[in-house]
């Protein structure tokens, strides 16, 4: 008997897919993309990316990020959506046929082949990044000089 692990919710499955690298959703969903309309797109825009100094402090807009949006239909009416960063048209799309499929029973299906593995992938990048970034961690220090005693 298999262990049931919950499926995540519609927001984390939608970053992870968005987040994936485009070559990644191809490998791990080889069997192409179902009979599906498009209800947008793929299209190409830019938003607004704001921040927060110290991640505490007031908004300001940091700048424009090209993304690209589709939506799709699948044939028994059920909508996905995906918005990605860049200009790849055919991961927009398969993050929305992805999206709309996790609202399908082949969810738990998908949770296993495709958003375990992408989000492994993704925490092993973030390791790696934090690795790094450590190797290039310099400590301060200062000495007491005269005129401070």
């Amino acid at each position: 008997m298999t262990d049931h692990v919950p499926l995540p919710d519609r927001r984390t499955w939608m970053g992870l897919l968005a987040r994936a690298r485009p070559e990644d959703l191809i490998r791990l969903h080889p069997d192409g993309l179902p009979d599906h309309h498009l209800l947008r797109g793929p299209e190409t825009g830019t938003v607004m990316v704001r921040g927060r100094i110290g991640a505490t402090g007031g908004p300001f807009n940091l700048g424009e990020m090209t993304v690209t949006r589709c939506s799709i239909r699948l044939e028994d009416g059920i909508i996905g959506h995906a918005v990605v960063q860049g200009r790849n048209k055919a991961h927009a799309r398969h993050a929305a046929v992805l999206d709309a499929l996790m609202q399908t029973p082949q969810a738990e299906r998908l949770a296993e082949t495709v958003l375990k593995p992408i989000a492994s992938a993704e925490a092993d990048r973030r390791t790696a990044l934090a690795r790094r970034a450590a190797a290039t961690k310099v400590e301060f220090f200062t000495l007491v000089r005269g005129e401070d005693a």
